[in-house]
């Protein structure tokens, strides 16, 4: 979706229908500025909606800022959910928004995304502009200023310390970025998000973590979601608490700049059905992290995990059309499909089970520093499980991971890494299902030799999980 503002605007034009509406169904999946204010915002923003002259509209919020706008005040564009199209796209440039979502461009830089796409970088340059509006550098700058604003309104860090740890390359450029952004300086954001309205602000203590609300449109199925994470839950590395309807989940994680725990907690409530213009909700998570450049990241891979940027409107319509779903959806609307924190973790644990990953998490595990709880591991690098348990398939999967022979990051391209994973020996159809389906976050998988047939397409990872959900097939 680029920015047509050239387009006839007598005719109608069903986003500024949704604008008018405040429909917030696609709040994410673009959004729309305001030429008389310099305001960009989410098609679900409260505000006078303005003439439809004085309206433009923008893929991405990178795009809305690049051309002179700044985030709206009232709707807080850039903590929408992020767009469903980027899960279900295997393009290049789909791979290249969930690469950029991970943190890549900060990290390895533009010629770093390229080479994981297996493109030079005027061509990823050239591809992200034409669609959206804004190249990788824009897109990565738009999520370094969501990062340093959730730092600066949750946390007490130094603000020098919040320009490095949001990856900008200095103060300086953090300084304009913010007053660009959001029309403030750094220390007025953080006096405004004090103010609050009249409460105390939630900030984060080396006990209490940095506290999020990880959003997402529509309804909410939360209680599928919680069970398969308690059903699975290893020993060291996971727990969960509370009784069903109030849990807490907690796992470790390993990233680019340190280690991390994270507490995710089960929200009631955020199930309702039907389109009109419900705002969805969020689920409230605390990071605890060894370094703070890791939360972007960090938070993004939580969003997969939860499937969080699903867009449940367009799914339940497909699948409530099937006489066989159509109970099962209205049963339970908004049902997710699960991803992966961490992909390789994943496809090791699909293939060895709960009980022989718990093992592994004992014998080779690396401890935490500073353990929390019952989280006191990290699950082991498949570089750790190759050297260590060379044999059999668990071995030749370790390795095939530690090599990069298979790809399971945010970038890689599917059907590449299906293939790749047919090529381990002993890796059988099923567990490569899963791990297309839970570690590669594809929308569409269908377990093999089960009756899922092709008009639940693109949706049939989600219409599997409502079979399982309702007791038709086994988890």
């Amino acid at each position: 979706m680029r920015d047509e503002d050239t387009r006839e605007e007598s005719g109608e034009d069903p986003r500024y229908e949704a604008v008018r509406s405040r429909d917030a169904r696609f709040d994410g999946a673009f959004f729309f500025a305001v030429r008389t204010t310099g305001i960009y915002c989410r098609p679900s923003c409260p505000a006078v909606t303005p003439k439809r002259a004085n309206v433009r509209f923008f893929a991405t919020a990178a795009a809305a800022q690049g051309s002179g706008f700044r985030a709206c005040r009232r709707c807080r564009p850039d903590a929408v959910p992020g767009s469903a199209e980027w899960n279900v796209r295997a393009d290049v440039v789909g791979r290249a928004m969930r690469l950029i979502a991970d943190g890549v461009v900060d990290r390895e830089g533009v010629a770093g995304l390229a080479a994981r796409l297996g493109y030079s970088a005027r061509q990823v340059q050239r591809q992200l502009t034409a669609e959206l509006g804004a190249g990788p550098v824009a897109l990565a700058r738009a999520q370094r200023a969501h990062t340093a604003r959730v730092l600066v309104q949750t946390t007490e860090l130094p603000i020098t310390e919040i320009a490095f740890a949001s990856g900008f390359a200095s103060v300086r450029q953090f300084n304009d970025t913010i007053r660009a952004v959001y029309a403030s300086t750094p220390s007025e954001l953080r006096a405004a998000a004090a103010r609050g309205s009249g409460r105390a602000r939630r900030t984060a203590t080396p006990d209490a973590g940095i506290p999020l609300r990880l959003a997402h449109r529509g309804p909410y199925r939360t209680g599928p979601v919680f069970d398969l994470l308690e059903r699975e839950a290893v020993p060291g590395i996971e727990d969960m608490s509370g009784p069903p309807g109030a849990r807490t989940y907690r796992r470790t994680l390993r990233l680019p700049y340190g280690t991390g725990i994270v507490a995710v907690d089960e929200r009631p409530g955020t199930t309702r059905a039907g389109h009109g213009t419900h705002p969805g909700g969020w689920l409230d998570a605390r990071l605890h992290l060894t370094d703070p450049r890791d939360l972007t990241t960090a938070a993004q891979r939580l969003r997969r995990l939860f499937d969080l940027d699903a867009d449940p409107y367009a799914v339940d319509e497909r699948l409530a059309a099937d006489p066989r779903l159509a109970p099962l959806v209205a049963a339970r609307p908004g049902l997710r499909s699960p991803g992966a924190a961490d992909p390789e973790e994943l496809a090791l644990r699909a293939l060895t089970g709960r009980a022989e990953a718990e093992r592994l998490v004992r014998r080779y595990g690396k401890a935490l520093d500073a353990p929390c709880g019952s989280l006191t591991h990290l699950f082991p690098e498949s570089a750790v499980l190759a050297g260590a348990e060379p044999g059999g398939t668990l071995g030749a999967l370790a390795a095939a991971l530690a090599d990069r022979a298979v790809r399971l990051d945010p970038g890689a391209d599917r059907d590449d890494a299906q293939d790749a994973l047919r090529a381990v020996p002993g890796l059988d159809a099923r567990t490569i299902a899963e791990i297309r389906t839970r570690a590669l976050g594809d929308p569409d998988v269908a377990p093999p030799g089960a009756d899922v047939p092709d008009r639940w397409r693109p949706w049939r990872s989600y219409a599997v999980n409502h079979l399982r959900a309702a007791g038709e097939w086994e988890w």
